[in-house]
């Protein structure tokens, strides 16, 4: 994420997307949630944020996407919420205005990265000091994902993906990304889940990363959600199909979908496919890169 103070005192955030390049589900844990084998990369699409102290001790939330919900349950306020509670500043407000870019329900972590975007704005606005082990703590309470948006741009995400490994990646990434029409209920993914009799390794992936050989990483691409998202969403098939028949490396669903992103050996190419891909899918295709 990228924070930066303006001369009136309002602090302006970028909460970047994420892709998942590998994830593999290794079973069920005790507490409902599922252990996770995941390799996440943070890419250049943005959600915008703009925070301002409140001195009335209010927290308002608004935002230009009118479907999001505003109360308690928007991951936003609930950040809020929460390190205003665990620091004992429960007499701070701010103002938050969110400009939404990210697709919700896509598996791009949009939520969750706007989430650690208001912990470490508040963070910094209020002057807590809090270290940054406390700050994703406190993002593990909000959801799995949001610990890794303090450890962009890359890492290896275990147990439900919060327990994060730092990875460097040498080159950057091209991906275009294709949203189908419908989002898919991560919920609903996990439950209908079935469990597999071997698992797919990660070391492949890992390999080629340490290599630098990242116009390999195609070849171990993997998602073991992919195959029931689709189920549920029939039209990520079609999106996939699509983006291969454009030359890209993969494609892969992100997370547990809807989104699949294709990977290209330069922005040139990139730009390309996705300008085939605009005809069919207009207004649902991004291109990106891995972020800094």
């Amino acid at each position: 994420m990228i924070l930066r103070p303006r001369p009136d005192g309002r602090l302006l955030g970028w909460a970047p997307a994420k892709v998942n390049l590998f994830l593999e589900v290794l079973g069920k844990r005790e507490d409902g949630y599922h252990e996770l084998e995941t390799l996440m990369v943070a890419v250049s699409l943005f959600d915008t944020l703009v925070f301002q102290e409140d001195e009335s001790g209010v927290i308002e939330f608004r935002c230009d996407d009118a479907a999001l919900p505003q109360g308690p349950t928007n991951l936003v306020v609930r950040s809020a919420l929460l390190v205003r509670e665990e620091t004992g500043s429960r007499r701070r407000g701010v103002s938050i205005w969110l400009r939404k870019r990210i697709p919700v329900a896509a598996g791009l972590g949009g939520g969750s990265s706007d989430a650690a975007a208001t912990l470490a704005a508040l963070n910094e606005l209020w002057q807590l000091g809090l270290p940054l082990p406390e700050l994703a703590g406190l993002g593990a309470q909000i959801g799995s994902d949001v610990p890794f948006f303090f450890h962009t741009p890359m890492a290896v995400g275990r147990g439900r993906g919060e327990r994060l490994t730092p990875l460097t990646l040498t080159q950057p990434l091209h991906l275009v990304l294709v949203c189908p029409s419908q989002g898919v209920s991560t919920t609903e993914v996990f439950s209908r889940l079935s469990p597999v009799a071997e698992r797919q390794s990660i070391d492949g992936m890992l390999s080629v990363l340490s290599q630098g050989s990242s116009d390999r990483i195609g070849q171990f691409l993997f998602n073991r959600l992919e195959s029931t998202a689709c189920q549920l969403c029939p039209e990520i098939r079609e999106v996939q199909e699509a983006v291969r028949g454009t030359g890209l490396a993969g494609p892969l669903m992100t997370g547990s979908g809807s989104a699949s992103f294709g990977l290209a050996a330069s922005r040139s190419a990139a730009i390309q496919a996705a300008r085939t891909l605009r005809e069919r899918f207009p207004g649902r295709v991004y291109v990106v890169r891995s972020t800094a």
